[in-house]
């Protein structure tokens, strides 16, 4: 079959309803064949004769939807300057809308063999690597709209798409673990009623387990080891046959958005599953090795490594930036995304040794008028150096605030020196944000994700139990900032049970009630636990999955957290759009917009503040003191609250400010009794006294201001 001459953008496989037409770029090619796979594994080649700034293309009559295909590129094999072309290897359109079938580890998969490093490996590969696809981009989108959640008011929900849905009894089998599963209606029904307005999905970009997993006969569940920026994973699919993987996450989008809810992207653009130098040639290692990848300089057969994976993406290559900025927009005009979450996204700021804030990559995304237009989330570090950068990302952009995980944990364990952090923390982190000109909603506040434990194990082991991993519990962090609460692991022990239900529910509380955007990891809510493993990512069991049994064993927490989601909707003082300034915000107004007191009632003094021991705090918080307006116009306003924390293991006396602040109070949250909503408490007068029960969160609405009386 000789292509017409087609167009070298786009690039990758473009159907048009009569033809497809091919585009792969390749500074180093000499020739490029585009191979066609007939149902039985019959492969036809054609030469893609015509090139364009280094983008061979050819357009075929007659091909379309379902139509398997790769590439081989004819160049020059020299590793030892950063050149691995190898046309005996089948090659992944970096392009490809979607792949078929997953990898079949064999030695033919590898440019070396396997006793003989050196020795170039001229094995066909074909039959062994996953099928590109031609994908028709024709989908009924119907009247989708994006809910378009403003962050202040949006709750995330970390989720996986095959563990979601697994175990749910009201999800048909065969739509368990699938997009189609999780946009079923009892799930998104358990979305909705917890407050739910966006899910953030770990990785559904293609993606391959390795060779070290598979030969253990583990799977890489997380999917952090992307092959294909484009391709919906296909095993997450009721039926991908021939593409269908593609129309299914569609429905899935188009379903959650009916619901109000967000869907948002775990991305990896830092790395492939090409891995190093010893890693398999699938893609772009054989496409193009050195312009798609971090070498190093003066060796380059070696691969720079600030992932811990391997390789690091080239981003100071504008076809890699060009690569990674057509995914983001594909994403967003043809998949209807809201918005992306980036792995290690520290990676992509290097420009050539340390992390550089102001890098091409921010560059073309603050340009870009799709993509600057959805929810940028950074998870702020890598493995490299100076690579953890919390509170150093562009306007625009949100962050993971690892510095709120790490200091919560602390706080309700009963570390010493922990009550400033913790302030600073739960009033929106503005010494991270505020100088840049961010908001509060620029820190996603969490103390769980699929990285470490369960918020079930985070108050019952102190230690991980990783040794389902294969690696001798060697992997996954030793600094958990975890507490057992005095046994470590399961137990029937009354009082051990009842403390680690009030830590979780002190835990949920804090970061559904603190400024900034709330995320929560799924199946915290109804106490799943994943046995004191910390690094689940080989565990594609019911280890890792929901475990949807324990709606009914947890019902009480499934009800406390959409209380809580219910309670911070209801009331703007706890997700304001702008810091807190400490003093009155508009004329006439005598009280400040937050006031921090002791548990005596007294204002905070600067001693107080640097006492180690101090484990309690009272902060009043001021609906009168907010100062942003509605999409109308109008000055939001709300009630006011009065939050005592207290992380002793002693019930405090607790007098409430008086001197203006409130003639009376009431409570409409305990997280030791685990209500909300304070139905039959007795009011507290203003300069009163309550019992503020040991290790617990008690939140105060005031029901009557002095001028009241």
């Amino acid at each position: 079959m000789r292509p017409w001459p087609g167009t070298p953008y786009p690039l990758g496989a473009t159907y048009d309803g009569v033809g497809t037409n091919f585009a792969l770029f390749s500074e180093v090619a000499e020739h490029v064949d585009l191979c066609l796979y007939d149902e039985d594994g019959t492969e036809t080649r054609s030469r893609l004769e015509e090139v364009d700034g280094f983008v061979h293309h050819g357009y075929l009559l007659g091909i379309g939807h379902g139509q398997r295909y790769g590439f081989r590129v004819h160049g020059p094999y020299e590793p030892e300057r950063g050149l691995r072309c190898n046309p005996n290897k089948l090659l992944i359109d970096p392009y490809a809308k979607a792949l078929s079938r997953g990898v079949d580890w064999s030695e033919a998969l590898f440019g070396y063999h396997f006793d003989d490093p050196e020795q170039r490996n001229d094995e066909d590969s074909a039959g062994h690597v996953p099928y590109s696809l031609v994908v028709s981009p024709f989908f009924d989108w119907g009247d989708d709209r994006a809910p378009r959640t403003p962050y202040h008011e949006t709750v995330i929900y970390e989720t996986h798409v095959r563990g979601m849905t697994m175990t749910h009894p009201f999800v048909p089998e065969r739509l368990r673990g699938t997009y189609a599963g999780l946009a079923h209606p009892a799930v998104v029904e358990h979305l909705q009623k917890l407050g739910v307005t966006a899910v953030e999905l770990m990785p559904v970009h293609q993606f391959v387990t390795d060779h070290a997993l598979d030969q253990r006969g583990l799977r890489n569940y997380w999917g952090y080891n992307t092959i294909g920026y484009f391709a919906p994973h296909d095993r997450y699919a009721a039926m991908p046959g021939q593409g269908g993987q593609v129309t299914e996450f569609k429905g899935m989008v188009r379903a959650l958005h009916e619901a109000g809810i967000e869907v948002i992207l775990d991305v990896v653009y830092n790395h492939t599953a090409e891995g190093n130098h010893l890693g398999p040639t699938l893609s772009m290692r054989g496409i193009d090795n050195e312009a798609y990848y971090r070498l190093v300089e003066d060796d380059p057969q070696y691969y720079m490594d600030y992932t811990g994976t391997g390789n690091s993406l080239n981003v100071r290559n504008p076809h890699t930036l060009q690569l990674i900025m057509d995914s983001l927009r594909y994403w967003v005009t043809e998949m209807h995304v809201d918005g992306f979450r980036f792995d290690l996204a520290s990676a992509l700021a290097r420009e050539f040794y340390d992390v550089d804030r102001l890098s091409t990559f921010f560059d073309l995304v603050q340009q870009d008028p799709i993509v600057s237009q959805v929810k940028l989330i950074a998870e702020p570090w890598d493995v490299g150096p100076g690579g953890y950068q919390v509170g150093n990302f562009p306007p625009g952009w949100t962050e993971w605030n690892g510095q709120y995980r790490d200091t919560v944990r602390d706080f309700w364990r009963g570390e010493p020196a922990t009550l400033g952090e913790f302030a600073s923390r739960i009033s929106g982190s503005s010494d991270l944000y505020q100088d840049d000109g961010r908001r509060p909603f620029a820190s996603i506040n969490f103390v769980t994700a699929h990285d470490g434990f369960t918020l079930t194990d985070l108050v019952s082991y102190n230690d991980k139990h990783n040794e389902a991993n294969g690696e001798d519990n060697r992997d996954g962090a030793d600094d958990n900032r975890s507490w057992n609460c005095g046994v470590e692991g399961p137990t029937e022990d009354a009082e051990v049970r009842t403390l680690r239900a009030r830590q979780r529910r002190n835990l949920l509380a804090t970061v559904l009630l603190s400024q900034g955007v709330p995320m929560l990891l799924h199946g915290d809510e109804m106490g799943r636990t994943q046995q004191g493993n910390n690094n689940a990512y080989c565990q594609d069991t019911e280890l890792s999955w929901m475990d949807w049994e324990q709606v009914t064993d947890n019902a009480d927490l499934v009800e406390f957290t959409a209380a809580l989601t219910a309670f911070r909707k209801a009331h703007p003082v706890f997700r304001r759009r702008r810091f807190f300034q400490g003093k009155p915000v508009r004329k006439g107004a005598e009280l400040g917009d937050i006031a921090w007191f002791t548990p005596a009632g007294e204002v905070m003094t600067e001693q107080n503040w640097d006492d180690d021991a101090g484990k309690s705090l009272v902060i009043f918080l001021n609906g009168e003191g907010i100062p942003d307006l509605d999409p109308r116009g109008i000055p939001v306003s709300d009630d006011s609250f009065l939050l005592a924390f207290n992380a002793y293991w002693e019930d405090l006396p607790v007098t409430l400010p008086g001197n203006g602040y409130g003639r009376e109070w009431t409570v409409v949250l305990d997280t030791a009794t685990g209500d909300v909503g304070g139905e039959g408490t007795e009011p507290v007068e203003g300069g009163g006294e309550f019992t503020l029960p040991a290790r617990s969160l008690v939140v105060l609405q005031r029901t009557a201001k002095e001028e009241d009386a």
